[in-house]
C-alpha cells in the first residue's frame, strides 16, 4: 500500500463531475423514479431498510445472474454491491438453486432441526475450528446472542466494542459508529454515543468504545474499567478489517488484543459477519491464525437466503450447553436456508474459488494502483480475499480518527457515480467497497478499473 499525490485536487472540478454524472444518471434511471414515488405511499422512505436509501431515489433492482443485476430500468450492470458483501457465490448460483428448489418440494419450515443444519454445523467446526455451533436468522441476532453468552459465561454486563464499527442494529452495539470528526472526542475516553434515536442512553452506556489498531488502548481502557468495578463481559470486534472501505488489521494487532483479553479474563469475539467465508475458507481465524472464544457469521453463509451462526469454545458455550442461555429463534436453523448453506459450503466455495478469488483480487488491486499512479490521485487500494477499496485520503487510514479526519466523501460519491454510469454496480455511500464472486470474470475486472481511470482523467485532466 502506497500513497501517491502530485497536486490537491480541484474541488470545483469534483462538484462540476458530480452534477454531470448525477444527471447522466437520473436520466437512465426513470422507471426508479418512478417505483420511488410509488414505494414511498406504503414503504416508509420507499425503502426497506434506511441503508438502502439513496437521493433523489433508490436503484431498484428486478434480477441477477452471476456477476450481473439489472435494475427495473433494463440497465444491466457488474455487480460489485453483491447485497452488501452477502454474495460471493453470486446471483443465482446454479448449486444453490437447485438444493433450496429440491428444499421447497421437501417443506420450508418446522421449527426442528434437520440434517442439513447438522452438516452445515460440522463444516463451520471444520473450517473456524470452534467447536460449538447455533444457527441465527441475521448478523444482528448473531452479535446479540453472542454477547448474551459472553455475559452470562462472566456475569458481568459491560462490553467493549471498536469505535465507528458496525454490529447489527441491536441497541447494545447501536452506539459509537456515525459520529462527526469534531464530535470524536478523546481516543483514551470514548463517549458512549447512541447511533440514532430510540437507543436508551442508560443502555449506551454499558457498551465502551476504544480505537482500532491500538492494543495498548484497548489495555488500558480494559483495565480502568476493572478499577472502576465494571469489568466487561467481552470485547467484540471485526478482525480482518474494520468496515470503513477497508481498514486491515496492523501486524501483531490480534494477537496483542487476543493476549490480552486472555490476561484480563474477558472474552473475545470476533464479527465475522462481513467477512466470514469471504476473506477466506475459515474467515478471519484462519487468515490471520488467531482464534476469539465466540465468531458470528451470517451474510456470505446463506448464499442469498437469510441466516446467521454462531460458533464458539466449548467452555464459552457453557452457559448454552447447560440451558443457562436462552438461544432460541423460531427460524433458527430453517431447512431452506440450511440447504443453501449447505450447497454453497460444499459446491460453491471450495478451495479452488478462493483462489479463484485471489487472482480476481490482486488483479483489481494492481489496476486501481496503477491508476493512481499514473493520475498522481490522493489514495491507495487495499483489499482482502473477495473484498477491497479505494481508499480517497492522503495518509493511511488505520481506525475511525483517521477515517473521518482524512475521508474524501466528495470524491467517494462521485466515484460511485461514474461507476454506476458505466455499468458498475457498487454500493451506495462513502464507507464500502467492493465485493468479488466466483461469477467474476478479469475482463468484469477490468471494466471497473476502466471507469476508475476514466474518473481519474476527468479529475487530472
Amino acid at each position: 500500500m502506497s500513497i501517491r499525490a502530485t497536486a490537491e485536487l480541484d474541488r470545483a472540478r469534483i462538484a462540476e463531475l458530480t452534477e454531470r454524472e448525477q444527471r447522466r444518471l437520473d436520466e437512465a434511471t426513470p422507471a426508479s423514479r418512478a417505483m420511488f414515488e410509488r414505494a414511498r405511499n406504503a414503504l416508509a422512505g420507499g425503502v426497506a431498510s434506511a441503508y438502502q436509501h439513496r437521493e433523489p431515489w433508490p436503484i431498484y433492482l428486478e434480477r441477477g445472474k452471476g456477476s450481473r443485476v439489472w435494475d427495473v430500468d433494463g440497465t444491466e450492470r457488474i455487480d460489485f454491491h453483491n447485497g452488501f458483501g452477502s454474495m460471493p457465490q453470486g446471483h443465482a448460483h446454479p448449486a444453490i438453486t437447485r438444493a433450496v428448489e429440491a428444499r421447497l418440494e421437501l417443506g420450508t419450515h418446522f421449527a426442528a432441526p434437520t440434517e442439513d443444519a447438522v452438516f452445515v454445523a460440522e463444516e463451520l467446526k471444520r473450517r473456524f475450528g470452534l467447536p460449538r455451533w447455533r444457527f441465527v436468522n441475521s448478523g444482528s441476532e448473531a452479535t446479540m446472542d453472542a454477547i448474551r453468552i459472553a455475559r452470562a459465561k462472566t456475569g458481568r454486563e459491560a462490553i467493549v466494542k471498536i469505535f465507528g464499527s458496525y454490529h447489527g442494529h441491536h441497541d447494545y452495539v447501536m452506539v459509537s459508529i456515525g459520529v462527526p470528526y469534531d464530535e470524536i472526542g478523546d481516543r483514551e475516553d470514548y463517549a458512549s454515543l447512541p447511533y440514532g434515536a430510540g437507543i436508551p442512553q442508560s443502555v449506551a452506556d454499558l457498551t465502551i468504545a476504544v480505537p482500532f489498531n491500538d492494543a495498548d488502548a484497548m489495555e488500558r481502557r480494559i483495565e480502568r474499567l476493572i478499577e472502576e468495578g465494571r469489568p466487561p463481559a467481552c470485547v467484540i470486534m471485526e478482525p480482518a478489517m474494520m468496515n470503513l472501505g477497508v481498514i486491515l488489521p496492523e501486524p501483531g494487532y490480534l494477537e496483542a488484543v487476543r493476549e490480552l483479553t486472555k490476561r484480563l479474563g474477558v472474552l473475545l469475539i470476533f464479527d465475522e459477519v462481513k467477512t466470514g467465508l469471504v476473506v477466506a475458507a475459515g474467515g478471519a481465524v484462519e487468515r490471520y491464525g488467531v482464534t476469539p472464544d465466540i465468531v458470528t457469521l451470517a451474510k456470505a453463509l446463506g448464499g442469498g437466503v437469510p441466516t446467521g451462526a454462531i460458533g464458539g469454545t466449548d467452555e464459552a458455550f457453557e452457559p448454552v450447553e447447560k440451558g443457562e442461555v436462552y438461544q432460541v429463534g423460531t427460524f433458527n436453523g430453517n431447512p431452506l436456508a440450511m440447504a443453501a448453506a449447505r450447497a454453497s459450503l460444499s459446491k460453491v466455495l471450495t478451495p479452488e474459488a478462493y483462489e479463484l478469488l485471489e487472482r480476481l483480487e490482486a488483479r483489481l488491486l494492481k489496476g486501481c494502483e496503477e491508476v493512481i499512479e499514473r493520475h498522481g490521485l490522493p489514495g491507495y487500494g487495499v483489499g482482502l480475499g473477495a473484498k477491497g477499496c479505494v481508499t480517497f485520503s492522503p495518509e493511511p487510514v488505520v481506525d475511525y480518527d483517521s477515517f473521518k479526519a482524512n475521508q474524501d466523501g466528495e470524491l467517494a460519491d462521485l466515484a460511485w457515480l461514474y461507476n454506476m454510469n458505466r455499468r458498475v454496480y457498487m454500493t451506495p455511500g462513502r464507507e464500502e467497497e467492493w465485493t468479488l464472486t466466483v461469477a467474476h470474470s478479469e475482463e468484469d475486472c477490468d471494466t471497473f478499473v476502466a471507469a476508475f481511470d476514466e474518473l481519474a482523467a476527468d479529475l487530472t485532466a
